[in-house]
């Protein structure tokens, strides 16, 4: 979500800074030239139509809707896209500590692929559950499953971490497959 925001602000801000040059530039030629025509834009048209639109008509409250609908957007849009961290252990009043879901899944990750018979592990968390998915082709999922439960089972509890997120593990053996 945060890069949607990102991205958003992004165009909306060039959005806003050509509207602005483009202004400025009719403004200048206005200046520059009192009795010459528009630039670019053909403002003076605009300017009296909608100063002959009276802030009741249909139009208006259209206009105001959809500006006001796309504002609320924007708002839940950046107000939903925090940080999602990891909170640990506070070491001290008034000190709070987080990590990131990516630094998690590497603790997890670096212990799971060091384990006996694991050939491969992609490893995703967040605060709430931590995935693990692995491969072998020595041993079955039977075999292996229980094993890697426990050692991401005790990874999770050496780590501060103020919840216990929910492990999931999956293995993928060809063995099993036969």
């Amino acid at each position: 979500m945060r890069v949607v925001v990102r991205i958003l602000s992004c165009l909306l801000g060039l959005a806003l800074a050509v509207a602005g040059g483009l202004a400025v530039l009719e403004i200048a030629w206005a200046w520059a030239r009192p009795g010459d025509p528009a630039l670019l834009i053909d403002w003076p048209r605009w300017r009296d139509e909608l100063g002959s639109l009276p802030w009741n008509s249909t139009a208006m409250r259209v206009t105001a809707g959809v500006l006001a609908g796309v504002g609320l957007l924007l708002l839940l849009m950046a107000a939903t896209a925090r940080r999602k961290e990891v909170r640990l252990n506070d070491p001290a009043e008034g000190v709070s500590v987080t990590t990131s879901p990516r630094s998690l899944a590497r603790i997890v990750g670096f212990q799971v692929r060091s384990a006996d018979n694991v050939r491969a592990a992609s490893v995703t968390a967040s605060a709430r559950k931590i995935r693990v998915r692995a491969t072998t082709r020595l041993e079955t999922e039977a075999q292996l499953q229980p094993r890697l439960m426990e050692l991401v089972q005790e990874t999770v509890d050496a780590l501060p971490l103020v919840r216990r997120p929910k492990i999931s593990v999956v293995v993928d053996s060809p063995r099993d497959r036969r």
